[in-house]
């Protein structure tokens, strides 16, 4: 008995050849489908994908790789999915590779140093062109490799120290500014302030901002006022809450480093019977989606997220272009959205304290 004419023969993996020519079209015309291109005819479009389907094509990223010198892959390195600040730079990000015809390897470090290390690690040294990282905590550890490998990439609301990296971000110091000279002119002196976490070069510039805001009006700073964050609504509400059950006279208004924080700074002052704005006034940071929807409707500072992740695209792009470009930095303005959170606070007896 002949086992071999016997045995079943290995199926065929099918290749982006048998696809194209099933469907009729160039194999560009698939690998344009397969990225989401936009500019396909939808008729194409359909007969490609009924064509990948019933031939079981699935992509080779690491033959695509080799055989044309270009993944056409992005890696994005971001510190978590459960918020509409890294969901919007998302969007910006997302429509740009799109347009690039550039797909995505998404990583999450869930804001755990060890982790983002070996992801960059991973992405520098995988299939991927370039990578983005929005706010990331310890570039320190990893942009001399990532630049000894000439490896492009580009920091998003995170700058570098050494000044040798291509950054997006905002003008977070005087989006800060604004917002506490805002408060001032609504009556408030005692302002107190949320952190971010003081890793990240955003969360610094903004606690700069309001410092300097406080003294340009004239108004103490108390270092009593400023309790430490790391822009999650959790510890914004722990903070706060703990804020106003220790310090008497307690805060006019609260200024939070971002939308997240500000919202557990909202439900602290609820649970402490405070209203507002009639009690004390909330300012956040960011006008994330929610930051409309929330009850009162939240006074923030605007960065304009979903730029911020077309101009990195853009920026990262260039680079892997010409590679011998020198490092850019581009902050976006920032601009303040006045809404319900905030009131007028007419001062009582010796309230504005001088010291």
């Amino acid at each position: 008995m002949n086992n071999e004419r016997n045995s079943p023969k290995e199926k065929q993996r099918a290749t982006i050849d048998d696809v194209a020519r099933a469907s009729g079209v160039s194999n560009a015309t698939v690998s344009r489908v397969l990225s989401g291109y936009e500019f396909v005819k939808e008729t194409t479009r359909a007969r490609v994908l009924e064509t990948v389907e019933r031939l079981g094509y699935v992509a080779n990223l690491q033959a695509r790789s080799l055989a044309g010198g270009r993944s056409q892959i992005i890696g994005l390195l971001v510190p978590n999915l459960d918020n509409g600040y890294v969901g919007t730079i998302m969007q910006g990000i997302d429509r740009e590779l799109a347009r690039a015809n550039y797909d995505v390897l998404l990583y999450t470090s869930h804001r755990h140093p060890s982790k983002e290390s070996f992801y960059v690690d991973a992405i520098a040294n995988g299939l991927t062109e370039g990578l983005l990282l929005i706010a990331p905590l310890v570039p320190s550890t990893y942009l001399d490799a990532l630049r000894g490998q000439n490896f492009p990439y580009v920091l998003i609301d995170q700058t570098d120290a050494t000044e040798n990296s291509s950054v997006v971000d905002a003008t977070n110091y005087q989006g800060a500014y604004e917002a506490t000279r805002y408060l001032s002119q609504l009556g408030h002196a005692r302002i107190a302030f949320v952190t971010g976490s003081l890793a990240v070069r955003s969360a610094i510039d903004r606690l700069h901002g309001y410092k300097a805001a406080l003294v340009d009006c004239d108004i103490p700073v108390r270092e009593e006022l400023i309790v430490e964050g790391d822009y999650q609504q959790e510890t914004g509400y722990e903070v706060a809450k703990s804020l106003l059950q220790r310090v008497n006279p307690l805060p006019t208004a609260i200024f939070a480093s971002n939308d997240l924080s500000a919202f557990g700074a909202m439900d602290a002052a609820r649970e402490c019977g405070l209203r507002i704005p009639d009690d004390i006034s909330i300012i956040g940071f960011d006008d994330i989606p929610q930051a409309s929807f929330v009850y009162p409707k939240l006074t923030t500072v605007r960065q304009p997220l979903e730029q911020m992740g077309q101009v990195a695209v853009k920026m990262l792009l260039e680079q892997i272009e010409d590679q011998s470009r020198p490092p850019q930095r581009v902050a976006l303005a920032t601009q303040l959205v006045i809404r319900d959170s905030c009131g007028s606070h007419h001062l009582r007896g010796n309230e504005h304290e001088k010291n």
